[in-house]
């Protein structure tokens, strides 16, 4: 086995000898066990053996860093990187990228086809699998898999899951042998505190010796002050906070809150804590100046003087490149407090020898609720740098609306389940109907995860299916006295019914006769003995005088519903089970409507749309070829496709900037195309989503056509610069599309060029 500096853990240990024995590996330990040891492992295999390795991360943040550390490690010469938006040695031994390039790359769109892609690669390092769970890109990690050639080892890691052995399984099955190598062990062990604001000049062990919630611990009480314009506010207690970490030697830490505005006025709070010497001080400023001939754009940043007193936020909000300062502080220890939202959680690696939790709930698009145990693990594993610290200290902060006993059972908890998130879409089928045909599909579909665990996925839904069978059988051990069976009863009830309704016709029938004094006619002397022949009928049943009569009728109504209730749930289980397949189905059937297809295989246009990345390709593709976007100037167009790729925002109103003439009346239109498409998808039970939101719009074209960054935020408001970076890269990457899809007009791959230049300056063009 090829040697390190040091000694390799057991569980490293053992998946490297998987990997020796060209099996592939699914490694699932907790954050800061050194999972990452493996792949170097498997680097170090390729590159004696002359072969390639792929390492995919989930985000472009993490895929940087990691083709830096290679580079660093292995030579420049031999690594490569692949994002959406970078193209750098891709013949490299070692090519680091996105999951979503590399799943692209196995749908042999815009990268050519499977065998040039992965000639000579040996392994594919699948980073951060546990990914799988997220609710809008895991589907790319499953895919990933089922695409993947089986002569290639997949090293797959994952942070800890409650079902890492189903996940095993399912790979072994669609892929190749897998073996599992889960562990538990954490090389520095975290210890879990809390704060009680209460007793402010300490912080408590959550946890007696025995396991159990340290008693000394108090719920916290609202303590709500007047902020700004009269709205109620629960006090702060950050400083006290860091303050107790400052005082037991716990810093560096990282702060985690679910909120940037919370970010930004928690890092103003602590500014006068005198965190860091002077001689740090002096450090920081070195390194400040030595960013900035780089970065210039931020030499007014409004946060440059928290830096000095070694603090700092780090969230969505803020530039990429200012984050990178900070991390950058950071990672050298003189940032002493970084205040993040939960997304530095992601294996972004910034070590330190604390974490604090702000609480253990965080709002969310349908109202707040608590952290899972995998967010929480998550978070609190960032704790304890390995080969530095001893121990790991986390931190949870009381607040009224938890009580210790909650956060004590969070702490406990297991990791939550990976859950599929197989979501066919419309590039996924026109990708694979041009290499299979339905059938072949429908194969490639069911071996989804998502199918794989189905047993699992519908475990609520049997559960409800068994109690409702129970139930059935129960109420089908009714006896009855005079051994009667249900259907006899429902006979009684008819004749009953009969006699009744019949009995009273009768007596209508005698009393007009009555009336008229007159004797009976042939007809109603003969509906007459009809009458008596039901009430003899009916005496000839012994229910009339049975006093478990009316149980018996419950009974019957009772399981009727049941029946009834029981058939619902197995079509909804049936349809459950299908789930996948109904929806590649569905959105096969749009794209046939619209001439994307024509007897299951692309046409010309099909074939341009499977290579478009977005939220709904067909939407997209119905654009580009609608010929709406072909006489727009750079700005017109980097404005309208700026509102086709921003989601929904939580705002009401717009920056009050308006849109340019051309770009309205272009918007107006996609809205009919938007429309027409609405009704085909809803008519075919496709949920796709399809955007025209023009909040940014004004923002990006005056952007292209040359105003500068700082007028752009001053138009921008509450807006933070990270967002609006984000946003306009999104443009970068639908427009790069252009430059690339087949059939699209000349002219406005033309435009598109030109306005992705207009785009790529500072502080855009920084990653």
């Amino acid at each position: 086995m090829i040697g390190f500096p040091f000694e390799l853990d057991e569980f490293q240990k053992d998946a490297c000898k998987c990997i020796e024995n060209k099996e592939s590996v699914v490694v699932c330990a907790p954050t800061g066990a050194g999972k990452t040891v493996i792949a170097e492992f498997a680097i170090q295999l390729a590159l004696e053996n002359g072969e390639r390795i792929f390492y995919t991360t989930p985000l472009k943040a993490l895929s940087n860093q990691k083709f830096y550390d290679f580079g660093r490690k292995y030579g420049t010469d031999k690594v490569g990187l692949l994002t959406g938006d970078t193209s750098i040695n891709r013949n490299g031994q070692i090519v680091v990228m996105t999951t979503e390039v590399f799943r692209n790359m196995l749908y042999c769109t815009n990268f050519g086809s499977i065998t040039d892609n992965m000639k000579n690669v040996r392994y594919v390092v699948l980073d951060e699998v546990h990914y799988m769970n997220d609710e809008q890109r895991g589907t790319v990690w499953e895919e990933s898999i089922i695409y993947c050639p089986t002569d290639v080892q997949i090293i797959a890691l994952s942070a800890t899951v409650a079902n890492a052995e189903q996940l095993t399984q399912w790979i072994n099955t669609v892929h190749s042998k897998t073996t599992l190598i889960n562990t538990d062990f954490r090389p520095v062990p975290l210890r879990y505190y809390y704060f009680d604001s209460s007793q402010p000049d300490r912080i408590l062990p959550l946890l007696s010796p025995g396991g159990s919630l340290n008693k000394k611990i108090r719920p916290e009480k609202r303590d709500f002050r007047r902020g700004p314009r009269g709205k109620a506010q629960q006090k702060s207690h950050v400083k006290e906070v860091v303050r107790n970490l400052y005082n037991n030697d716990m810093l560096p830490a990282i702060y985690f809150t679910f909120s940037r505005k919370k970010c930004d006025e928690q890092m103003e709070k602590c500014v006068s804590l005198e965190l860091v010497t002077k001689e740090e001080q002096e450090r920081i400023k070195q390194i400040i100046d030595e960013f900035l001939i780089d970065n210039p754009y931020l030499y007014n940043n409004k946060h440059m003087e928290y830096l000095l007193q070694g603090v700092a936020s780090h969230h969505a909000g803020l530039l990429p490149s200012w984050k990178l300062l900070v991390e950058k502080l950071f990672q050298e220890g003189l940032i002493k407090v970084v205040f993040a939202t939960e997304t530095l959680a992601a294996g972004i690696n910034m070590p330190a020898r604390s974490t604090v939790i702000s609480s253990i709930s965080k709002r969310t698009d349908s109202g707040h609720r608590t952290l899972t145990p995998s967010e929480f693990l998550q978070m609190s594993g960032r704790a304890g740098r390995r080969g530095m610290d001893e121990v790991g200290y986390v931190t949870i902060v009381g607040t009224p609306f938890q009580s210790p006993q909650e956060v004590a059972d969070l702490v406990l908890s297991d990791a939550n389940p990976l859950e599929s998130r197989f979501a066919p879409s419309y590039s996924m089928v026109l990708n694979l109907l041009q290499r299979f045909n339905m059938d072949e599909a429908k194969e490639l579909i069911l071996k989804s995860f998502g199918y794989f665990s189905s047993s699992t996925r519908l475990a609520g839904l049997q559960a409800m299916i068994d109690v409702n069978d129970k139930k059935l059988k129960e109420l089908a051990e009714f006896v009855c006295p005079y051994k009667y069976s249900n259907e006899d009863l429902i006979e009684f009830n008819k004749v009953r019914d009969s006699y009744v309704q019949n009995r009273r016709v009768m007596k209508t029938i005698y009393r007009q006769e009555k009336g008229k004094k007159r004797e009976l006619s042939p007809e109603a002397l003969e509906f007459e003995k009809f009458v008596k022949s039901l009430l003899n009928k009916m005496h000839e049943f012994r229910c009339g005088q049975c006093n478990r009569y009316k149980k018996h009728m419950k009974e019957v109504d009772l399981i009727e519903r049941y029946q009834k209730r029981g058939l619902a749930l197995n079509k909804e289980m049936e349809a459950q089970k299908d789930i996948f397949w109904n929806k590649f189905v569905s959105h096969r059937n749009v794209l046939a409507h619209y001439g994307y297809l024509k007897d299951d295989f692309p046409t010309e246009r099909g074939k341009s749309a499977s290579q478009v990345r977005s939220e709904n390709e067909l939407f997209l593709s119905e654009i580009i070829f609608s010929d709406l976007l072909n006489e727009l100037t750079p700005a017109e167009l980097a404005s309208v496709i700026c509102s086709v790729t921003t989601e929904d925002l939580r705002v009401e109103t717009g920056l009050g900037l308006p849109l340019s003439p051309k770009v309205r009346k272009t918007l107006n239109k996609i809205k009919d195309i938007r429309r027409k498409l609405e009704k085909v998808q809803n008519d075919n039970k496709v949920e796709d989503v399809m955007y025209i939101n023009s909040y940014y719009s004004p923002l990006i074209e005056l952007w292209v056509t040359g105003e500068e960054w700082e007028e752009i935020m001053n138009y921008a408001g509450d807006t933070g610069e990270g967002d609006i970076v984000r946003c306009f890269k999104r443009v970068v990457d639908v427009l790069r599309q252009f430059t690339t899809i087949d059939n699209v007009p000349e002219t406005l791959v033309f435009t598109a060029r030109e306005t992705i230049n207009a785009i790529l300056r500072e502080p855009i063009d920084v990653d």
